[in-house]
């Protein structure tokens, strides 16, 4: 089922988008309604994550009726074919079809590779080996995506596809300017701990190695972020100094993003997309990761054995993805060490999981254990508001440890608060997903807000300079991508609603390292997993008609 097709209610910003614009339109007046309808379709399909919107014939010749589209100059509204776009929206995605193709028509130096190769991957005689198949593409490719489930070795691949890269830089007496990149804090944490994990194993010399970066960075800093505005300090007139930029987590990069990431890039340089094509899509518009391994099978490779995301987490992450919910449910039914369906009180449960991590906090213990600590356990909610949301749980969870005289209340802020920040601030070097912890500042004799850096560092900022944030003792399961949490609990709604999709069920199932529970009935997970989000767009025409 494709969810898109669901009605659902317009916002006031779209009606308000509509009503502007067919005022200033050239259309009959008998027409106004239908046209106020279309552009108020197009806005909201708009902000659930589509780049355009599919027209019928009379719809197409009443938008160019409406004066609202320009061939020659910047206008409200862009029709191409049979797609209507928000002219920001087709900016975008054109863009990033133009220097994709540039990027795979860009020439790299040839090699005699196959030693070295064989060097860093032992060649397999009965079945592929397909790290080895990526790093072959990635050293003769300007452009490469490596996709793969959980544990597949995607990190590990583009390790050593960077040694080879440098080697072969260093026949040239020259080393790679390389940034690695992720759209969050919390996975770029996480690529900078693997990167630094699987440097040491590698089959090349000490020097080699140092020339691998292990700092990563979010893509709005690798950009140069410019708040409030939307622009970035690098852009085609300013491109980026690197050789080669690595993007780890990219089905979480929007078609925004990814054009402004794609146009800063120079001349000659080199691009690898990593990421997981099956999770959720990002939640701004466009599933560009989807739209580019489908459309360009040619520079990208599928890792398909898993090295560590093995046992019942992985069959059911395969059901899951294959929409199997039977078999799916019948193996959480089994309640194993590994899955299964929560039979406690819910909010119990979750107390007693995070009881722990604020023993740790009443002990004062050092910053990193504690948000280690914290970090071993997450609630994952489908929904935000409503029953079983993210809202209504944070606060039952912090009703129930102020009972329990936990934690302590007596504003806003409290000793051992978990926060998220849901807003970018480039001038505090805060992003959107970043995880804070409130604790009692020694140095000050006040509350502070610890955040862990992807470099290993702790920034403190006080309560009242945090941007826009929430508590996170549950975070929607969108918001855990880029994460990894050893035991995860999946929280969904009591009945079915258009977020619910095998996509966000796989993401959630994906998050856990070590054990998963599910609050949910066999009605509601059955109907989610018969739900899928095909996005609208046209990255993948654009890039499939000549690739």
């Amino acid at each position: 089922m494709d969810i898109s097709t669901q009605e659902q209610p317009l916002s006031r910003l779209d009606s308000a988008f509509s009503n502007f614009l067919t005022q200033r339109s050239s259309i009959d007046s008998k027409q106004e309604p239908v046209l106020e309808a279309l552009l108020a379709k197009l806005s909201f399909e708009q902000s659930q994550g589509h780049s355009c919107i599919k027209l019928n014939a009379s719809e197409k010749k009443l938008i160019v009726d409406s004066g609202l589209i320009s061939d020659n100059e910047i206008a409200p509204l862009k029709l191409e074919d049979d797609r209507l776009y928000l002219y920001r929206y087709w900016s975008y995605e054109n863009r990033l079809a133009e220097q994709i193709k540039a990027l795979l028509t860009s020439k790299t130096p040839s090699h005699n590779s196959e030693s070295l190769i064989n060097r860093y991957f032992i060649e397999l005689i009965d079945e592929t080996d397909w790290q080895r198949e990526a790093a072959i593409k990635a050293i003769n490719q300007s452009f490469t995506i490596i996709t793969g489930g959980p544990g597949t070795g995607k990190t590990t691949t583009v390790v050593k596809i960077l040694a080879l890269l440098q080697e072969l830089a260093a026949t040239n007496h020259h080393s790679l300017h390389i940034a690695l990149a992720a759209p969050t804090g919390k996975a770029a944490m996480r690529l900078q701990e693997s990167i630094g994990f699987s440097k040491s194993a590698l089959p090349c010399s000490e020097k080699i190695k140092q020339q691998i970066p292990e700092t990563v960075t979010t893509l709005h800093r690798l950009l140069g972020a410019k708040p409030p505005s939307p622009y970035f300090k690098h852009d085609s007139s300013q491109p980026l100094a690197y050789d080669l930029v690595v993007v780890d987590e990219a089905s979480m990069v929007d078609l925004a993003l990814m054009s402004k990431l794609v146009d800063a890039l120079k001349p000659g340089s080199r691009l690898i997309l990593l990421g997981d094509k099956d999770q959720l899509a990002s939640v701004e518009s466009g599933a560009v990761l989807a739209d580019l391994t489908t459309a360009l099978p040619l520079n990208t490779v599928k890792l398909k054995k898993s090295h560590r995301f093995k046992g019942e987490i992985k069959d059911l992450a395969v059901a899951v993805n294959s929409q199997s919910f039977d078999t799916a449910w019948k193996l959480l039914d089994q309640n194993t060490q590994q899955i299964g369906l929560l039979a406690d009180d819910l909010i119990s449960y979750i107390t007693q999981q995070y009881s722990t991590y604020l023993a740790k906090v009443h002990d004062k213990a050092d910053f990193k254990e504690i948000y280690a600590e914290f970090g071993r356990f997450q609630v994952l909610c489908s929904n935000r508001q409503g029953e079983h949301g993210v809202v209504e749980i944070n606060h039952k969870v912090e009703a129930s440890f102020q009972q329990q005289n936990a934690i302590h209340i007596s504003g806003q802020w409290y000793i051992g608060r978990p926060i998220m920040v849901m807003q970018n601030n480039a001038n505090l070097q805060l992003y959107n997903g970043d995880i804070g912890i409130c604790l009692f500042d020694k140095d000050s004799e006040r509350l502070a807000v610890y955040f862990l850096r992807p470099d290993g560092s702790v920034k403190k900022v006080l309560p009242s300079r945090v941007p826009a944030h929430e508590t996170v003792f549950a975070m929607t399961i969108h918001k855990s991508q880029g994460s990894e949490f050893d035991n995860c609990l999946c929280v969904l709604p009591a009945t079915i609603n258009p977020v619910l999709t095998k996509e966000l069920i796989y993401t959630a199932i994906t998050r856990a390292k070590t054990s998963l529970k599910i609050s949910s009935s066999y009605a509601v997970f059955s109907q989610a997993l018969q739900q899928r989000v095909e996005r609208t767009g046209g990255l993948f025409e654009k890039l499939a008609n000549d690739y």
